[in-house]
């Protein structure tokens, strides 16, 4: 897991590609790596957190054997053990990393590469000779790639957006991606940032750069590989080969040169990783178990993980997160993800990974993706009645106050598209969560709190080949019985507890609202006050803001995201927190209502 940075063209200086390497110093703090081409058409970056090969060998940018192709990469490929058995009768290896594997890999394959590559991943590769950049992200996003394009085509690459602030791209908010997160409540669904003029690479695409002219291209799209026919094997067949890959799939992301750990929660997910932990390491497996806690009974999964634990030989650590530390946390966790991110929940895994930190652990798994594999949330269930689901499960109300912002500024939202890629409504949704909304919002906001503590966060359920075979699967191997993952449960039930394979779906939650109605009132209000003067202010109506935090904080509703959002405009509003200096004049929206 590293940091990386590169700039094509001619506008540009050396002191910006030092600043982008300086500013994602803690996503590599074991060292740090900067090409220069001599024809000053590109400049290569790259910090790194040391995970394979720690040794000077595995350091980047990396050079091809014969000089033409510089690499830096985010991430890890990793079945490159397989691939460099592949390539070893055309190169000669002089490291045991995979970022050599792969350099050869483009070597041999160019973009063909890609289709071969299991893993999580962002890299860059320059070409010295054609004078051309290539730049590729792994199927599900899980590493980020933010870009911009300067007015004579000069390109700005970064694993982080501040990155690219740094660089002297200005920071001014996008408007319509404002307008249809406070609108619509959608984070991450398209190539758009929360910024003007910086983009993110989507998911399962490349960009090449030639010249100052650059092209995109999508290289992986789940849909077309699932295709609109449903398996018809016996469910025994699919359940052999699944439980197959699930295993290899654990295996390959153990291949590590440093300690790893495992995140859990008390649900049918992380038990799930577990076992398969223990299939994979032998059932005197030790490695560390994480878990985080609030003290609040009624959201705490500690029981169900205790039970879990009860006869292995993991330690639990629990990560305490309490009301106090809220504000200090929140600040902290907001510069780091340079966008609106997910509320209390996130800071509490954000304070795991600083407690993986603390204990040495430098790898850790967990259990993201099942749900968007085999319909655990619960609106898939309501799928059945034909009706479109919403974007946020958990509340009986709208999660989002559109009527507290300006019209003017509300008319800027983009109304979200269904996708329909599939001949059914249920796929589709799955497929909506995992290319669109759920997984992209969730990667961005692990990627960036694993990273704040320089800590790797591994997804052995996103390995596409899983997420393909469990797509081909009907709707009946999904829900049964008013329940989903009905296969998953079946596939799992002989290695992990009943109690928890047959446990209800608990969203990972933290007291949020009452927290923010209770502890961190005072605190809240001063914020959503502030957010309403600060950058940002100008797209609400502030009297019907202040109306509706009240109604809330007597408890005249039953979600609090919306309370989230407007705390989050403060956040991002102050210098410091991931807003550039001078941002905050950059509205000229009369702020009155």
């Amino acid at each position: 897991m590293c940091g990386i940075a590169g700039i094509f063209g001619k506008d540009w200086r050396a002191a910006d590609l030092a600043a982008m390497v300086e500013v994602q110093r803690h996503r590599g703090p074991d060292g740090e790596g900067v090409f220069i081409d001599e024809s000053g058409a590109a400049g290569l970056g790259h910090n790194r957190l040391s995970i394979l090969d720690l040794s000077e060998r595995g350091s980047q940018p990396m050079k091809s054997h014969d000089g033409r192709y510089l690499l830096i990469l985010n991430g890890e490929i990793y079945n490159y053990l397989e691939l460099r058995r592949e390539l070893e009768s055309e190169f000669t290896f002089q490291s045991d990393s995979d970022t050599e594997v792969l350099l050869a890999a483009f070597q041999r394959w160019g973009s063909g590469c890609l289709d071969r590559l299991i893993g999580m991943f962002a890299f860059v590769v320059w070409d010295t000779i054609d004078r051309k950049a290539f730049v590729a992200r792994d199927r599900f996003g899980v590493k980020p790639v933010y870009y911009h394009r300067k007015p004579d085509g000069t390109l700005l690459i970064s694993s982080e957006i501040k990155a690219l602030h740094a660089a002297g791209a200005a920071g001014e908010p996008d408007e319509s991606t404002w307008a249809t997160y406070l609108t619509y409540g959608l984070y991450d669904h398209s190539e758009r940032t929360f910024w003007k003029d910086i983009s993110s690479l989507p998911a399962g695409h490349f960009l090449e750069w030639h010249e100052n002219r650059s092209r995109i291209v999508r290289w992986y799209d789940i849909a077309e590989r699932v295709g609109p026919e449903f398996d018809r094997r016996t469910e025994g067949e699919v359940a052999e080969e699944y439980f197959s890959l699930l295993k290899h799939s654990v295996e390959l992301r153990f291949r590590s040169d440093v300690p790893l750990g495992i995140n859990l929660s008390g649900g049918l997910d992380s038990s799930t990783l577990l076992g398969l932990v223990h299939e994979v390491q032998g059932q005197d497996s030790d490695v560390k178990a994480f878990t985080f806690t609030t003290g609040d009974e009624e959201y705490d999964e500690l029981p169900w993980v205790e039970q879990m634990l009860a006869k292995t030989n993991h330690r639990l650590i629990d990560s305490r997160l309490t009301a106090e530390e809220v504000p200090g946390l929140a600040k902290s966790v907001q510069y780091f993800q340079d966008e609106p991110f997910g509320g209390l929940p996130t800071l509490a895994y954000a304070k795991l990974f600083e407690t993986a930190k603390d204990y040495g652990v430098t790898v850790l798994l967990d259990g993201n993706g099942m749900d968007e594999q085999w319909a655990g949330y619960d609106y898939y269930r309501a799928d059945a009645n034909g009706r479109k689901p919403g974007l946020i499960q958990g509340t009986s109300e709208s999660p989002v106050r559109p009527d507290c912002l300006v019209p003017e500024f509300r008319a800027l939202a983009h109304p979200f598209e269904f996708p329909e890629v599939f001949p059914d409504l249920l796929r589709n949704t799955q497929y909506r969560d995992a290319v669109r909304t759920k997984i992209p919002r969730a990667m961005r906001f692990n990627d960036r709190i694993s990273m704040r503590s320089s800590r790797e966060l591994r997804e052995p359920f996103l390995d596409h080949r899983l997420f393909e075979l469990a797509l081909r699967q009907p709707p009946e191997r999904k829900i049964a019985n008013g329940k989903g993952k009905k296969m998953l449960r079946d596939i799992v039930s002989g290695f992990i507890p009943s109690g928890v394979s047959e446990a209800p779906k608990r969203p990972m939650q933290t007291p949020q609202r009452e927290w923010l109605r209770g502890p961190l009132r005072e605190w809240a209000s001063e914020e959503i006050e502030a957010g309403m003067n600060g950058a940002i202010g100008g797209y609400f109506d502030k009297r019907a803001v202040i109306s509706e935090r009240d109604k809330f904080f007597k408890g005249e509703s039953d979600n609090s995201f919306y309370i989230w959002q407007w705390i989050g405009t403060a956040l991002l509003s102050r210098r410091g927190s991931g807003m550039p200096a001078g941002a905050e004049n950059s509205l000229s929206r009369d702020s009155s209502a």
